[in-house]
């Protein structure tokens, strides 16, 4: 008898879960059971529900997502800690369009994850063989990423949750003398991290500048 799993799937495009659903559904190990979820919101309903019944065996999580309506989850790299903390023996692979070096490094040293795909690597055979992969215990990047690691300086300065918190809140209109109001920090601390963004990105000019450059390097 074939083993059964639970598996999430958390993406904003239809299209692209019926797509890894299609895929995963050719495995010849595992019995499935697959729930999706369109946003950040029905991720936590997921979740939460999970709690009290089975775990997930494994969540494909996609970073790009609608922020919850409350607007304290932003993206798929606070739904990654959340799960991790909660069910930290759960596989989580990460599923992206960036591809840039400096986001790739960030995803790497700040999310929890056991896999990461990028959308444009993602082939039937690549999920597959990352979806068997990660169940064995093991690492699976996909081959952009597999590029982007071996090359990346391990002393490589990346940016924290809080740093995308404030290009987040800041890229939504939110001025930075307001951003005490979403982030636990003082005024005088928000400034000096962005000001630790300016240099990071090589930014002189104001949020304005910071947020062109943020959108190129995939932050946004």
């Amino acid at each position: 008898m074939k083993k059964e799993l639970d598996i999430l799937i958390i993406d904003d495009h239809h299209s692209i879960i019926e797509g890894y659903k299609n895929v995963l559904s050719k495995n010849k190990n595992y019995r499935l059971r697959i729930l999706k979820a369109n946003s950040c919101d029905q991720a936590i309903k997921a979740i939460n529900k999970a709690k009290n019944s089975n775990p997930f065996d494994l969540i494909f999580i996609d970073i790009q997502l609608p922020s919850s309506q409350d607007g304290t989850i932003t993206s798929g790299e606070d739904l990654a800690k959340i799960i991790n903390k909660e069910f930290p023996q759960t596989k989580i692979i990460i599923s992206t369009m960036f591809d840039s070096p400096q986001r790739l490094d960030n995803i790497l040293k700040t999310i929890p994850h056991n896999g990461i795909l990028i959308k444009s690597d993602s082939t039937a055979k690549i999920i597959l063989k990352a979806f068997d992969t990660v169940l064995q215990g093991k690492s699976f990047y996909s081959k952009t990423v597999e590029k982007i690691k071996n090359k990346i300086i391990s002393n490589h300065e990346v940016l924290d949750n809080y740093d995308k918190k404030i290009i987040y809140y800041l890229s939504k209109g939110v001025k930075t003398k307001n951003l005490i109001k979403y982030i636990p920090l003082s005024l005088s601390a928000l400034e000096k991290r962005k000001n630790y963004i300016k240099q990071l990105f090589n930014v002189n000019g104001g949020d304005e500048q910071l947020l062109i450059e943020a959108k190129k390097r995939g932050f946004i």
